[in-house]
């Protein structure tokens, strides 16, 4: 997008320079015509030949200027497209920039949201850790190291939320007969399962 609006600008850029070209040859057409007429008018020359060379010139002076601004209007109607082109290159890029802007605050928030659920997690850790067996711990940590950091896992409505699968009847029956303390893992995913209130066992 920005070298896109900078080809524009370029472009268009190019196209005034060329308009400003034609407009400084016009006005010096014009300028060398009038002062021809001025010639012809004062009747200083009287020589015919010399009348009839500077008015032929006048003539080629006046087809001169006509085709310069012919010219000149071709130049103007490209140019104005390419400054249209421009505004809206611009504009866009303008959008895309404050689109960035709101994503960037977006993500800095999130970052920000995560390191606090980081911090509180670690906290809960803290606190669980001192009654957690270190045989317990151990193997906890190494399924952590198996499976993409995700020992354990909450039972929600019969469902592991590791997998998201449903339970089957015959792992609800196992998981229901467990003891307490019994550490349950999912038949598909291998994490351990957490027994809550929101189970539905």
């Amino acid at each position: 997008m920005r070298s896109d609006l900078v080809d524009a600008q370029t472009e268009a850029s190019d196209i005034a320079r060329e308009q400003d070209k034609l407009e400084s040859d016009i006005d010096q057409v014009r300028q060398r015509m009038t002062r021809d007429q001025q010639r012809l008018d004062s009747g200083a020359i009287t020589s015919a030949k010399d009348l009839e060379n500077l008015q032929h010139e006048v003539g080629s002076l006046h087809k001169r200027q006509t085709d310069l601004e012919d010219v000149e209007l071709e130049v103007m109607e490209r140019l104005e497209v390419a400054e249209k082109k421009t505004a809206t290159l611009a504009a866009e890029q303008e959008r895309l920039a404050v689109s960035v802007e709101a994503t960037e605050r977006r993500r800095v928030a999130a970052l920000a949201a995560l390191d606090k659920d980081v911090e509180f997690a670690q906290r809960q850790r803290e606190t669980v850790v001192p009654d957690i067996s270190d045989e317990l711990l151990a193997y906890y940590e190494k399924l952590r190291a198996q499976l993409d950091g995700i020992a354990a896992v909450a039972i929600k409505q019969r469902r592991c939320d590791g997998c998201r699968l449903d339970l089957s009847a015959t792992d609800v029956g196992r998981i229901r007969d467990a003891a307490e303390d019994e550490v349950i893992r999912c038949e598909e995913c291998r994490r351990i399962q957490v027994r809550t209130a929101e189970s539905g066992l």
